[in-house]
């Protein structure tokens, strides 16, 4: 059996507008005395999996700058997550079966593309697997702030970002899905996360929706 071990080719797609998801299960109301900001993996090497300067990348990038400026100005704390080049075999687990030995330890790999680099009081978590909750401290610094809300943004929809969403879930944190500021490998996986999300684990909702009720 041969196994994929690198990361797809990104054809362009349009990123889903408000009404193309299903209505979610959880009808949670975001507060923003309770709720925190995860930017998910926007490093070089995962960004330039899509085809540059090509759609979803400029909507995508510019829904997530925007959840942070509002995210900023009304105190949320911030989070990051952003893997380590040149990880050891064993640090990387069966990640390395799956997608090889990752990215490399190199200016064109492991920053966080410039327009959204963390600023002031942000947190940059060191991500270790799929959930951003693993092997990290997410959770305790998010009770540490009285933070049980997590809005969710980055890439990719169905790997990370769904399952940090439902290892917030299954910790009683709630998650927000940012619909529209998530990348995926295809317009039709993003649309899979969007729908699992909204159907098992979180409430999906829009940039516009999102910063609207944080301000």
């Amino acid at each position: 059996m041969t196994t994929n071990r690198r990361l797809p080719s990104i054809q362009p797609y349009a990123l889903p507008v408000e009404g193309e998801w299903p209505a979610s299960r959880a009808d949670w109301a975001l507060e923003p005395g309770r709720a925190a900001l995860l930017i998910h993996d926007m490093q070089r090497y995962f960004v330039d999996a899509f085809t540059p300067d090509a759609d979803p990348v400029p909507g995508l990038v510019a829904n997530i700058a925007a959840l942070a400026a509002a995210a900023r100005a009304a105190g949320l704390p911030v989070f990051y997550t952003a893997q380590h080049g040149d990880q050891d075999r064993r640090d990387r687990g069966l990640q390395a079966d799956l997608w090889g030995p990752g990215m490399r330890h190199i200016a064109d790999h492991q920053p966080i593309i410039p327009p959204l680099e963390p600023e002031g009081a942000d947190m940059v978590l060191v991500k270790h697997r799929y959930s951003a909750f693993q092997r990290s401290n997410l959770d305790t610094l998010m009770r540490a702030r009285g933070r049980d809300q997590l809005i969710i943004c980055g890439v990719y929809a169905h790997i990370g970002c769904l399952f940090t969403a439902a290892e917030a879930f299954q910790r009683d944190i709630q998650p927000f899905f940012a619909a529209d500021a998530l990348g995926d490998f295809s317009r039709a996986w993003h649309d899979m996360a969007l729908a699992q999300a909204a159907d098992c684990c979180a409430h999906v909702l829009s940039t516009r929706n999102l910063t609207d009720r944080i301000a």
